[in-house]
């Protein structure tokens, strides 16, 4: 991903110096070929700065435990997710990439624990449009998705069942 990201930086930079020839009035018109190189500058550079940190970055991706889990395996992870909070978890697919959805009962909680303003804006963006701000993939993590998503599965179940127990066991 860091060297695609890059290769897009690249490809921005030759557009703005020596943008391509084309006859197509719309693809061809030098205003449209500089704005597309400085979106992919930016947008390409911002992604090649995130993968740096990541791969600079020494701790674990993902820790599970009995209280939750803590994600630090992207760029807009939120730190710690309690399995009390975890209504759901679910898969989707965008772009060929899964991903694994986490539905929170207090999602403006999360969202509203994120300081830095655009991984707020994408996690706000994840809520309207897939239900959930929190997302996880494995991509980043030495696990395969399948298991991942069977280890969550599980512990999110063991979860409930003892918060079942817990609440039949009172008086």
């Amino acid at each position: 991903m860091l060297i695609g990201s890059i290769g897009f930086v690249v490809a921005g930079f030759w557009f703005i110096i020596k943008p391509p020839k084309n006859d197509n009035p719309l693809l061809g018109n030098p205003t449209v070929i500089l704005l597309e190189g400085i979106a992919s500058i930016l947008f390409f550079g911002l992604c090649a700065f995130f993968y740096i940190r990541k791969l600079l970055d020494n701790k674990p991706g993902l820790i599970i435990d009995n209280i939750g889990l803590i994600d630090n395996s992207s760029g807009v992870s939120v730190g710690q997710i309690l399995w009390n909070n975890i209504e759901n978890i679910s898969v989707i697919k965008i772009f060929g990439q899964k991903l694994i959805l986490i539905k929170v009962n207090n999602p403006q909680e999360y969202i509203n624990k994120q300081v830095n303003y655009v991984k707020k804006k994408v996690m706000q963006t994840n809520m309207n449009l897939y239900g959930a701000p929190l997302s996880i993939t494995s991509n980043a993590l030495k696990i395969k998705f399948d298991e991942l998503l069977n280890i969550l599965n599980g512990h999110l179940n063991a979860n409930r069942k003892h918060v079942k127990r817990k609440r039949t066991n009172r008086k």
